[in-house]
This record gives structure tokens, C-alpha cells and sequence, in this order.
């Protein structure tokens, strides 16, 4: 799969983007205010950890102060001004948030986080497995129950990949116990990558697939083009984990959806926005076959002492008060994103990870775990010190003012697969600059030998 196959499909460029150009890059470093922060060291931090979470632009920190100065009302809750307000940012967020996508804001449920949203389907459709119907509660329940669609029992399969997040195994590890439903999976050519040539695991008794668009450990992205046609000649419900190509790759759900995905998990704090917000992006007939998980305030129509009617649309999985100074910020932190355009980004990013993995090929002891050419990836790299723990390797580079990730990142399997326990982490954002690979290729020469190695 080529990176134009990330949006299924997209339009051929009559001439490839281009990375921001030196003074472009100048003017988004001193958008994020994190830079002004000395180190460990005392000089300028290298962050290099933007697949663990992103660091804000100070318009995103300057949005979700205003609202909670201005516009701290009760969204939904009343008609005094500043409750409008709330509920007029509420909704924007859910406009916003759909356009980046390339969904309706009607698509779009607001969550905690992107772990929240896997788990609400995986949750959803174990209410569904048990009985439980999706129509709008109480005894006007419907006649017709669009959740049987997402009834497992014994006999069906779920099928997910050995590179998957834990927040997109795990889920579907307790669905399969639940339901008495089988898990199986995409297994990984030796450079990590989801082998295509697995994808006979997806049969006639598969009911659900699961898979990220980018591994978070290698950045590698998902063979879409072979696993999509193959989940929808079954009628296999997909979703797909955006969480790492959601801020570096432009994504369509329309174009997806058609494709054959019916959900997408985004995660607000890894795209330049807060913590506390993610989303699961997701079909009407998805929604519509799912019953509710959390239950409560804001997600009814009719409550009586014997039962309760339930709203429809993304509200009915939105129970409770809801993060909207988040929601606020992140409609500032996609809007930040559109105008610098992921596509230029991406293409910086790649220039960025040719230089590394060629400045690493150079240094002894150190192993690159995953591909070790740009194609077909994003700005994450993995790699191992010989004889010297991760998290030592860590150490080191946080002497030197470099902020690297360390340990297994939420997936063991994957790393299982490269046969390690834990690895260190370089990944790519906005602000990264040629520099700073260079810094690090500079502190990652001189780990083995402050170890003595």
C-alpha cells in the first residue's frame, strides 16, 4: 500500500507536497511555547515523542483558557448566554473535528479518549450479543433491531492484528471471552509489517476486524487495499485505530466508509489538542445497530420510574457532563493542522526519517526495529542499544536534552515479534527539525560507551 491509499482513494498530485521550508518551520516553532522550557540539561529540549502525545500551539492552550474564562456555561442545559455558548462550542467541535476528517458532524461521538471509543464499540456490541437491542429502550423498544448485525456467539471470529495498540487488543480479547466468540489474526512479516499475505484469516465466520491505520511502534501503515475488500466480501464490520496518522496523513472517512470501514478511533492529545477528548468516528447504521453503553444524563429523551426512551445520534452515546473546553480546543487545534496541511508535514517527516535511519545505520550496537527505508510509513522509529536496557538508553538521552520514548509502548506483542521486551522511540511532530535529529544521533553514539559497552 502506498501512502496516497491511506484516504481510499485519493487524487493523483501533479506535483508531490513539499516539506515547510526553513522559515516555515521557524514560524510554527514559535507557535508552541513548550520550546521556551530549558531541559533536563539546561539547553533547548528535543522533543522526539510526538507519538506518545503532541505538544500544544499556544493558540490550543489559549482557546481552552478563554472558554473556561468566557463561555463556562452548561452546554445544552439552558438558554442564558454563556450556556449558548457552551453549547454553540460543543457543536462546532463536532463540525470541526468531522470536516478533518472528512465526516459529518452527525458521525462524530465525543469520548474521554481513543481507548474510551474502541471499547464503547467492543461494549456495544456485547450488549448486542447478549440481547440487549439497540432500538431506543423501554417498551416502545423496535420491532425491528438493527443490532443483530452485531450479535457474536460461538462460531464467529473477530479479527485484529499482532501490531495492534493494546487499546485496540485487549477490548477485543474480552469481547471474544464474553461472547464465546474466537480471535485470530494478521500476523507480521519480519520487518514487522501486517503481512498481506495473512489476510486469509478474514473468512466467512468473521464478524469483526480491527486494525490500526499506522503501527504506533513502527510507524509502518496498514495494507488497506488488501484487508478492506477482503472484510467487506464477508460483511465483516472494520474499524480502524487512526490514532498515529490522525495528525500526519490527511484521512476521508466518506471515502473510507465506502471502502468498507464502518468505525475510526481519534485520540485529541496525539493530534496538537487536550488531553480528555477523543472520538469515535463512525457510520449512521453503525450507530444506529449500537445499543448504549453508558447510560444517564444527556443521552435520554423520556425517563419514568419504568423505563427510559433514549436520544439518537452521537448524544446517545454522550451521557454526562462533557469536556467542552476540550472540544473547544480541539476545533483550534484541527483548524492549526489544516493550515500547515498534514500532506506537507508528512512529506517533512519523511525527509526526517530518511535522515535518521541513515544516521543510525552508522552507529555500532544499535539495531532499528521495523523497516529501515521511508516507504510506506510515518515519523516513528523504534531501536534497541545492545546490552543497555531502554529505559538506561533513555536516561542518557534525556542528559543530553533529547525526550525519546521508552519500554514497550502499549503493544508487546508486536515487540514479542522482534523478540525484545522493550525498545526506545524517536517520532516526529510539527516542530521537529533537522537539528534536532542530528542532536540525537549525536547522544545515541555515546550511550554504549557511558555504559562502557
Amino acid at each position: 500500500m502506498t501512502d496516497s491509499a491511506s484516504s481510499v482513494p485519493s487524487a493523483a498530485q501533479v506535483r508531490p507536497p513539499q516539506p515547510l521550508s526553513a522559515d516555515e518551520l521557524a514560524a510554527v516553532r514559535a507557535d508552541f511555547p513548550y520550546l521556551a522550557r530549558p531541559a533536563r540539561s539546561g539547553g533547548q529540549l528535543a522533543y522526539l515523542d510526538w507519538a506518545a502525545t503532541s505538544q500544544k500551539p499556544a493558540c490550543v492552550i489559549a482557546r481552552e483558557a478563554e472558554f473556561l474564562r468566557m463561555s463556562n456555561g452548561a452546554a445544552g442545559r439552558s438558554t442564558y448566554q454563556i450556556a449558548d455558548e457552551a453549547t454553540a462550542a460543543w457543536e462546532e467541535a463536532h463540525e470541526a473535528v468531522g470536516a478533518f476528517v472528512g465526516a459529518r458532524a452527525s458521525q462524530v461521538v465525543f469520548t474521554k479518549n481513543a481507548t474510551e471509543a474502541v471499547n464503547l464499540v467492543a461494549l456495544a456490541i456485547g450488549h448486542a450479543s447478549l440481547g440487549r437491542p439497540a432500538g431506543r429502550g423501554g417498551a416502545a423498544a423496535d420491532a425491528h433491531d438493527p443490532s443483530a448485525r452485531l450479535r457474536l456467539g460461538q462460531g464467529d471470529e473477530i479479527v485484529v492484528s499482532r501490531a495492534e495498540h493494546h487499546a485496540n487488543l485487549v477490548p477485543w480479547q474480552e469481547l471474544a471471552a464474553r461472547t464465546g466468540a474466537t480471535l485470530r489474526w494478521l500476523d507480521l512479516t519480519p520487518e514487522g509489517r501486517i503481512d498481506p499475505g495473512t489476510v486469509d484469516v478474514i473468512t466467512e465466520r468473521t464478524r469483526v476486524v480491527a486494525v490500526a491505520h499506522a503501527s504506533n511502534v513502527i510507524g509502518a501503515l496498514t495494507p488497506l487495499d488488501v484487508i478492506l475488500p477482503a472484510a467487506k466480501a464477508v460483511g465483516a464490520l472494520v474499524l480502524l485505530d487512526t490514532c498515529q496518522s490522525g495528525a500526519h496523513l490527511p484521512l476521508d472517512f466518506a471515502a473510507l466508509s465506502a471502502a468498507g470501514v464502518d468505525a475510526m478511533v481519534l485520540s485529541s492529545h496525539k493530534m496538537l489538542g487536550p488531553t480528555g477528548i477523543g472520538a469515535l468516528v463512525a457510520t449512521e447504521e453503525l450507530t444506529e445497530a449500537m445499543p448504549p453503553v453508558l447510560t444517564g444524563g444527556s443521552m435520554i429523551e423520556v425517563v419514568s420510574m419504568e423505563s427510559s426512551t433514549y436520544m439518537t445520534g452521537p448524544a446517545r452515546f454522550e451521557a454526562g457532563s462533557q469536556p467542552l473546553a476540550q472540544a473547544a480546543a480541539w476545533t483550534t487545534a484541527v483548524g492549526y493542522l489544516s493550515r500547515l496541511g498534514l500532506d506537507r508535514l508528512h512529506a517533512g517527516e519523511q525527509v526526517l526519517t530518511g535522515r535518521l535511519l541513515d544516521g543510525l545505520t552508522g552507529v555500532a550496537g544499535v539495531r532499528v526495529l521495523g523497516p529501515t527505508d521511508t516507504r510506506d510509513r510515518l515519523g516513528v522509529v523504534p531501536f534497541v542499544v545492545d546490552g543497555v536496557h531502554p529505559h538506561d538508553v533513555g536516561q542518557v538521552l534525556d542528559a543530553a536534552g533529547v525526550a525519546v520514548r521508552t519500554g514497550h509502548h502499549c503493544a508487546q506483542p508486536i515487540h514479542a515479534h522482534f523478540g525484545v521486551h522493550a525498545s526506545s522511540r524517536v517520532s516526529f511532530g510539527p516542530t521537529t527539525t533537522p537539528q534536532e535529529v542530528d542532536r540525537f544521533l549525536e547522544a545515541v553514539a555515546s550511550v554504549r560507551s557511558y555504559f562502557g559497552r
